[in-house]
């Protein structure tokens, strides 16, 4: 008995350090994602809203599709975190399609 509680605390012990070495920088989408909540967040603190409002509040926000960008628009924002994260070379062409395409959602 003790030997499998052994065995399963082992198991949990590698298993936590295997998850923590695969942590991935979150896509250009993600990123969006994020920045959109906490702008609503924000909004919703700022107005003052509480329960049941708020969760309606932020749905409603969250749901909001931003205006069509347009393709140049698109390049100059992508462009611009490129080149704020100095990204040279194949990097940067990888960074640049990831972006453009997740724009394109």
């Amino acid at each position: 008995m003790k030997a499998v509680i052994a065995i399963v605390a082992l198991a949990f012990a590698a298993g936590g350090t295997f998850a923590s070495e695969e942590k991935k920088e979150p896509t250009a989408a993600q990123k969006a994602q994020q920045e959109k909540m906490k702008a609503c967040n924000a909004q919703a603190g700022e107005k003052g809203f509480k329960g049941d409002e708020r969760k309606q509040f932020m749905s409603t926000c969250l749901g909001a599709k931003p205006a069509n960008a347009t393709q140049q628009d698109k390049m100059k924002r992508c462009n611009s975190e490129a080149g704020s994260k100095q990204l040279k070379g194949d990097e940067r062409k990888k960074f640049m399609s990831e972006c453009l395409k997740a724009d394109a959602t």
